[in-house]
């Protein structure tokens, strides 16, 4: 079979992880990269042999890649990937989706429209240890989940990270756009469940134009309620995921991996290793990823990770900056009562999931903002 060619638009770290990527995942190959900054796109292009572009419309129109991958400032994802869709090139666009619901939908149609992949490179879902974890729920190893507590520290002082990520123009946000989004990513995808309602606040230190510090509190269908906590706070490096169940609780830890921990049986009170963590997991997850857009691309199966799911996590972001904004709980619904802010506009049932909600919406809050449920 004929390799697939892919062509890199931003040759950043995360470029050059699709870039070892693809040398070790068969029968896909770099063809092309491009980036704004001439040495940048050279460095990479010249370690695969392949063509070196400023532009990416020049690569589009080169001929040269049937499919990309889109890794530049988060505000630039729409217009590329509109433009990729245009060429009919299929699109590996990284997480965020975008830094709107507008966005989102915009880049959804063209490419349905186009008949392209669409996949969103939300990495958490290719990680051994995530992997190991969702396959435990699948099990249904801790019985059905009552709650998820997930926390992240990051580093957000000037002179840590390229400047626009200071800039919500081009990066839609701090630290909950960039690190919050791979929180509420597994939330979603390992709960199946949609949320219903959100409380948030945020954090400005120093005289930073984006958040630093956000904690959030989301209630979802089912029962299920979730705590996603991102700080810049200075502490040591921690990400750590804890799911609850009725029987147990399912832990993934960076410097650990997962562990299972019975609650009820013969095994109780004995954690279990479900997958250690290994150096190699980051590039690995890459390769596994890159390899299922490659099937998707063939057309030898759907996308595992869909533009709805890369849609769905924008909107809870979206809702987690509305309440912070706010100080009020917001809740989704399928009312027509837009708030305050730029996204309006939230998500349907794209993926009713694991937990189906089998409650009525309650009756109208004076305390909460009511946001509708976009169709994608």
């Amino acid at each position: 079979m004929t390799d697939i060619r892919l062509g890199l638009i931003g040759a950043g770290a995360v470029g050059v992880l699709h870039a070892e990527a693809a040398h070790r995942a068969p029968g896909v190959r770099v063809a092309a990269v491009c980036d704004l900054l001439p040495a940048t796109a050279q460095a990479v292009a010249s370690s695969w042999q392949a063509a070196c572009f400023t532009d990416h419309q020049a690569l589009l129109a080169s001929g040269l890649v049937d499919a990309v991958v889109v890794n530049t400032p988060h505000a630039l994802h729409r217009d590329i990937v509109l433009d990729c869709a245009a060429a009919g090139v299929h699109i590996l666009c990284e997480k965020p989706m975008a830094t709107t619901v507008e966005d989102c939908l915009a880049m959804t149609r063209a490419c349905a429209e186009a008949g392209v992949v669409l996949f969103i490179g939300h990495i958490q879902h290719f990680l051994p240890p995530m992997a190991a974890a969702r396959t435990a729920l699948d099990d249904g190893a801790i019985g059905p989940l009552l709650m998820v507590d997930d926390r992240r520290s990051t580093d957000y002082r000037p002179g840590t990270r390229p400047s626009w990520f200071f800039d919500p123009a081009v990066s839609g946000g701090g630290v909950f756009m960039n690190i919050g989004t791979h929180c509420v990513d597994r939330l979603l995808w390992l709960t199946g469940a949609q949320v219903r309602t959100v409380s948030a606040s945020a954090a400005h230190r120093e005289t930073h134009p984006v958040e630093t510090d956000v904690l959030a509190r989301l209630e979802l269908t089912g029962g299920l309620v979730g705590h996603i906590a991102v700080t810049s706070a200075g502490l040591p490096y921690h990400d750590e995921l804890v799911l609850i169940g009725e029987r147990g609780a399912i832990k993934v830890s960076r410097g650990t991996g997962a562990t299972l921990h019975p609650y009820t049986g013969p095994g109780a009170g004995t954690p279990v290793l479900l997958a250690a963590e290994a150096a190699t997991d980051v590039p690995e997850a890459f390769r596994r990823q890159l390899l299922d857009f490659a099937a998707a691309v063939r057309g030898e199966r759907a996308p595992s990770v869909t533009a709805d799911h890369g849609l769905r996590v924008i909107e809870v972001v979206t809702a987690v900056y509305r309440s912070c904004a706010t100080g009020r709980p917001t809740r989704f619904g399928a009312g027509l009562v837009p708030g305050p802010g730029p996204n309006p506009g939230l998500n349907p049932g794209l993926n009713p999931g694991l937990n189906p909600d089998p409650d009525p919406e309650p009756e109208a809050d004076p305390d909460l903002e009511l946001v509708p449920r976009s169709a994608s």
